[in-house]
């Protein structure tokens, strides 16, 4: 079944998940500086999105061309594939524009007035008492000048060498009579806030808070004054986006890390992929911008919102009451740890389940404290792919490294936009004395797995830790990701194993209970699906529940689909990507899927199969795309726990529940919310942590139950 009518675009998918995120802003249930914020998460998003996923559609367009050129019968998929998501970013773009104009027109509402200026200055001049403005000027004069050196453009200038992927520019044209000399001036947004606070205007109750970006443009005069004469100076904002893809060369002479910061190197002048500029710059500067960049692709240059980097809008201030934010919950202690002296206690009694962020990172942070300095813990080993800035774990292996234990870490050079800090943390560790390894050069370590051996009764006991999610202190707070705890023997063994093929790929292990990636995960879950195809055509139950953040590999859908039209009833939760078409005749019509996007990132991966009424239930670190499956070392689980099990399909039976959050994946992914009907509103993100806690209480019951009875 290769029918292309039956696979939604993926690229095309991914706009439609960031458009989910973009409703967020547009929903006016939703506090207004989140609002604010969740702009800034589609910009951040869309920023990625060219960088990684339009770049390499771009280069597959480029070599489409130079060889149809010759045969003119053959078409341009690629080309055509751009120039449809060129279409899709116009139409959410001009989305973008109305609803920050909105969301900013209500937020004054609130006595907080984030004030645009306009060319003239005119807004600033209207808005703003002359009192503010003099602090202002004293304000760019200590704080903004000093960070400001112009790039004077002339013949010799390479302008495409002056522009950070990351910066924010002003194209500045000094007018003098009949000539214009052009500028390059960056706003420092690295050292100054880019939103800047301005002292309350005498007997106003308003809040004023003004751009950095406009700040430097209203005193653009200053900083040329003395240098060059001009009649006028015109700015508008312009943004580079770089091709995020940088080559590795195979030098044997070379260390990975050498050539890790070599490849970062090359992306900071790879090809521009995209150069936004202020809609309302004039022709003439557009032209030679172009000239300038030896841009000749017009998809290559894009008009729109005049300010560039939304992304900092994640980080905006709340000059209000909390009202205007989000609640955050309070993340839960988990019973099952907290009856005990130390987590290996703990684990020793039972398997233990945590979603984060409903539960407290420290339940991992402590695992590896504990172990760093326990007597008998002989050996920790943990990969990593992305930690926080300031990572306690971190701190923790090379406390460990001090009381004698062994310690490796493999560290993941090649996670994307954090090559750098995972190089620092790589040399760090070294330095402190871990043993650290970088895997396999062909595959990527995506697997969220740490493993600490403990002596216990003269034997070695090994304790695992497998998850979702990575070891992020920050990520946990806003990521939803599973993690489990476990001592049994067998999945400890298979997690040691795992740690023993990457560090020797050459070596073969058996894996029986894991879920492996590349090794065995398309042939288990080719097999997990049949087994509900055959209990589908024996006229028995048969149901799949997945959960993940992608879903497009061709291989998998097809799997979907067979089920489906065999009669096994599928439900699925994608938060991102999804080439699956849901709701064809014959086809998919028993598939119902959904995506919820709301205050937390949906970030695990679930599986569940009815398997004739004893459900199997795995957490995984996979998405269902063709390189998690077959070109990374990713690691599913199972839950063998009754009473987690249950946990887990009853969190996923509350999204299913969901008529507030949840939107429908329909043929056309044009993201219409989940119908109400009668049922009550209901939020599921908020509904799991009221179920977690109603778990945890119960949990906590049944531990001094227990007390009292010994």
């Amino acid at each position: 079944m290769s029918d292309s009518r039956l696979f939604f675009d993926k690229e095309l998918s991914w706009l439609s998940f960031n458009e989910r995120v973009l409703q967020e802003a547009q929903d006016a249930s939703v506090p207004i500086i989140e609002r604010i914020r969740f702009l800034g998460i589609y910009s951040s998003n869309q920023d990625e999105f060219f960088r990684v996923r339009v770049a390499r559609i771009r280069r597959q367009a480029l070599v489409e061309r130079a060889k149809n050129r010759a045969d003119m019968t053959e078409k341009d998929t690629w080309s055509s594939l751009l120039n449809d998501i060129i279409a899709k970013v116009a139409t959410l773009t001009e989305k973008f524009r109305e609803t920050s104009e909105q969301v900013f027109a209500e937020l004054a509402e609130h006595n907080i007035d984030l004030l645009f200026n306009d060319e003239s200055g005119k807004a600033f001049a209207k808005g703003l008492s002359k009192q503010q403005i003099e602090w202002m000027s004293t304000f760019f004069d200590n704080h903004v000048l000093k960070h400001i050196t112009p790039v004077i453009i002339n013949n010799s200038t390479d302008l495409s060498e002056c522009l950070n992927d990351d910066g924010i520019y002003f194209l500045a044209g000094l007018n003098y009579h009949d000539s214009v000399q052009y500028a390059l001036v960056e706003i420092p947004r690295e050292e100054v806030d880019r939103f800047i606070i301005l002292p309350e205007a005498e007997h106003s109750k308003v809040k004023h808070i003004v751009m950095l970006d406009d700040v430097v443009r209203y005193f653009m005069d200053n900083i040329f004054q003395g240098f060059f004469e001009f009649d006028s100076i015109d700015a508008y904002s312009i943004k580079l986006t770089r091709d995020a893809e940088y080559n590795l060369n195979d030098e044997l002479d070379q260390s990975l890390l050498d050539k890790m910061s070599k490849g970062l190197k090359q992306r900071l002048k790879a090809e521009p992929v995209r150069l936004g500029y202020d809609q309302n710059m004039p022709p003439e500067m557009v032209k030679f911008l172009r000239k300038s960049l030896r841009i000749k692709e017009l998809d290559n240059l894009v008009g729109s919102v005049r300010y560039r980097h939304f992304k900092d809008f994640l980080s905006f201030p709340n000059l209000g009451g909390k009202e205007l934010e989000k609640t955050d919950i309070q993340a839960l202690d988990a019973a099952a740890f907290k009856h005990f002296p130390s987590v290996f206690d703990a684990i020793s009694q039972q398997d233990i389940l945590l979603y984060y962020p409903y539960y407290k990172f420290k339940h991992f942070t402590e695992f590896v404290r504990q172990a760093s300095y326990d007597p008998a813990v002989r050996e920790i080993k943990l990969n990593i792919y992305r930690v926080a800035k300031n990572s306690q774990i971190i701190y923790s292996l090379t406390e460990a490294v001090k009381n004698g234990k062994q310690v490796t870490v493999v560290v993941e050079l090649r996670a994307r936009f954090d090559e750098q800090a995972n190089i620092e943390w790589a040399k760090l560790m070294k330095d402190a004395g871990i043993n650290v390894e970088f895997g396999i050069d062909s595959l990527k370590i995506h697997s969220k797995l740490c493993l600490v051996s403990r002596v216990e009764n003269d034997k070695l006991v090994r304790y695992a830790h497998i998850g979702t999610g990575n070891f992020h202190e920050k990520n946990a707070r806003i990521y939803t990701d599973f993690t489990l705890f476990t001592k049994h023997k067998e999945i400890a063994q298979e997690v040691d194993n795992a740690f023993s093929f990457i560090a020797h790929s050459y070596k073969r292990f058996r894996f029986n209970h894991l879920i492996v990636s590349p090794l065995t995960s398309r042939r288990r879950l080719y097999q997990l699906i049949d087994n509900e195809i055959e209990f589908a055509n024996q006229g028995k139950k048969a149901e799949i529940t997945i959960k993940v953040n992608n879903l497009v590999d061709t291989g998998l859908i097809n799997r979907l689909y067979n089920a489906s039209s065999s009669g096994v009833k599928i439900k699925l939760i994608v938060r991102g990507m999804c080439a699956l078409v849901s709701g064809i005749k014959g086809v998919s019509d028993n598939i119902k899927a959904i995506s919820i996007v709301d205050q937390f990132l949906e970030h695990p991966r679930v599986m569940v199969f009815h398997n004739g009424g004893e459900k199997s239930v795995y957490i995984s670190s996979a998405d269902w795309m063709e390189r998690n499956i077959d070109q990374r070392v990713e690691i599913g689980c199972p839950i063998y726990d009754e009473k987690l099990k249950k946990r887990i399909i009853d969190i996923l039976a509350l999204h299913f529940k969901d008529t507030t959050k949840a939107r429908v994946i329909n043929q056309q992914q044009n993201n219409r919310y989940v119908a109400k009907g009668n049922r009550k509103p209901l939020r599921s993100q908020i509904a799991i942590y009221d179920y977690l806690c109603e778990q945890e209480q119960a949990d906590l019951a049944a531990w001094q139950q227990s007390d009292t009875e010994e």
